[in-house]
């Protein structure tokens, strides 16, 4: 036997363990990155961070601070993979920034500018900035509503490859907001509008469109896909218009849905162990439209909308002809002029999916949480749903936090609610966090620690435990609308124009 051998069973056992990760990082580099924010809300949208490296309690825009850098307005979230952290910024009226920093130094690596184009009213709260990349060790994945899907080099921000897509079309004024996730070799994006609601997969090297669903059967949603580890393989689940949909990764065919959900979702649900959770309000289509047109200049706020109020608001709007003229004779079925009640949803709901209507009577609420396990196939609604509860608390935007059999929930004015996952009992009544504003961005997790960051700026601190204990209070000093992000003991939070790094010093 040669001198240079050595028995693994006199090797110790954590040595062994360091032999195997040296041998798996040789082989697949990208497995030793589990540190990695590399999308929205961070691995697969769970906003759980792997990192093993303390977090700091307290923080401001001075204590802790490591380094920070104008990056134009916005309220995309920061990205961080391989020690680069990756933001979008608008600068000037008509360009979009793409900005890569150093994770650890903030050092300027690179940035981007591209021509918008002139774009249109959004609600002041939202920003043109308003998507998260995504990022790899190689590559950035960009989306913007002028130019597409576009992927650059992480090292350098060098062209790697451009899709053209629809440019996305919102009757109501919410903007722009859906963002790539990645999956193995490809990025998803999804992205429902009023007009081409459709996912879809690229290549990740290529950019090549791998397979496309048209959505036809959705209305404006917002909400990511997210990966469903199921006995069966993975599935790649999204919630949209009353549906729940599981995904074939490899094809993108329609393995499953789930007629659960309400008329839209802005929230992201959060799958573990097989089951996806999620948390959802919606106040309906017929609301939302005669909030707007019946209820605007050219309105009469008479609970109807007539063809005129639609087409003076359509004029406001510049809503395509095709919009308003399929949906309103659709849903005008006593052809008396008007739109009223159940006529609202079937004007602008799809035929071929009319859950989730306004005017259902057998789902009243427009406030859930439940629970949908994966797996099944074809019509899940009845065998898959674990539970489903009706709620008080729960909000539009951010959304849900699971961890440790536990699902947070967090509203406006700083409301927490708290159920726990196996039957979705809901564990302690509404309690207020001490920061009353409103909030956009979604709970954050690292280090036994949860960071919920209020739109006033304000960062509040959480034990990650029963009480969920109150840790701490930070002033950034600036609007954060943004979620942050949690990597390699650092946390990088987004304000409207600065991106900030903070850290035990």
């Amino acid at each position: 036997m040669p001198s240079s051998f050595v028995n693994r069973h006199t090797l110790s056992k954590p040595f062994r363990q360091f032999l195997l990760l040296v041998g798996v990082g040789l082989i697949f580099p990208q497995l030793l990155l589990a540190d990695d924010w590399p999308q929205f809300r961070g691995p697969n949208c769970t906003g759980i961070s792997a990192t093993t490296k303390p977090l700091p309690v307290t923080f401001s825009e001075t204590k802790n601070l490591l380094w920070s850098a104008d990056v134009g307005d916005g309220v995309g979230c920061p990205v961080v993979a391989a020690g680069r952290t990756f933001v979008s910024g608008i600068v000037g009226d008509e360009t979009i920034r793409l900005s890569a920093f150093d994770a650890a130094s903030g050092k300027s690596l690179w940035h981007r500018d591209w021509a918008t184009g002139k774009l249109p009213e959004i609600h002041k709260t939202n920003s043109h900035a308003s998507t998260t990349p995504a990022a790899d060790a190689d590559r950035v994945y960009f989306y913007f509503s002028t130019l597409g899907l576009i992927a650059v080099d992480a090292k350098t921000g060098a062209d790697v490859w451009h899709q053209k897509l629809p440019s996305p079309f919102f009757v109501f004024k919410w903007g722009p907001a859906m963002s790539p996730v990645l999956y193995k070799d490809k990025v998803l994006f999804c992205q429902d509008d009023d007009l081409f609601p459709a996912f879809y997969a690229f290549d990740k090297k290529s950019g090549q469109v791998l397979w496309k669903d048209n959505r036809d059967d959705m209305a404006v949603n917002y909400s990511h896909p997210v990966i469903c580890q199921a006995e069966q393989g993975d599935e790649i689940v999204v919630a949209g218009t009353g549906l729940l949909i599981g995904y074939d990764p490899d094809n993108g065919k329609r393995l499953w849905q789930s007629r659960t959900l309400l008329r839209n979702i802005k929230t992201t649900p959060v799958s573990h162990d097989g089951t996806v959770y999620i948390s959802l309000q919606s106040s309906g289509i017929a609301n939302q439209w005669l909030a707007t047109a019946d209820r605007s200049e050219t309105g009469n706020s008479d609970g109807k909308l007539s063809k005129a109020e639609m087409q003076a608001f359509v004029g406001e709007t510049k809503i395509p002809d095709v919009f308003y003229k399929k949906t309103f004779d659709r849903g005008d079925a006593n052809q008396d002029g008007f739109l009223e009640g159940a006529e609202l949803d079937v004007a602008f709901l799809s035929p071929d999916n009319f859950a989730g209507a306004t005017f259902d009577v057998e789902e009243p609420g427009n406030e859930f949480v439940m629970a949908v396990r994966g797996g099944g196939r074809g019509d899940v609604t009845e065998s898959h749903l674990l539970w489903k509860h009706e709620t008080k608390y729960t909000d539009h935007i951010v959304s849900p936090f699971v961890h440790h059999g536990r699902m947070l929930l967090l509203k406006g004015g700083g409301i927490t609610t708290l159920f726990e996952t196996e039957a979705g009992k809901l564990v302690r009544d509404a309690k207020r966090i001490p920061n009353a504003c409103e909030y956009f961005a979604s709970p954050i997790y690292g280090d036994g620690k949860i960071y919920i960051a209020g739109e006033n700026g304000f960062v509040v601190v959480l034990k990650d435990s029963p009480k969920y204990e109150v840790l701490a209070k930070n002033d950034m000093g600036d609007s954060i609308v943004g979620t942050p992000a949690i990597a390699d003991g650092r946390i990088f939070v987004r304000t409207r124009a600065k991106l900030l790094a903070v850290g035990q010093k």
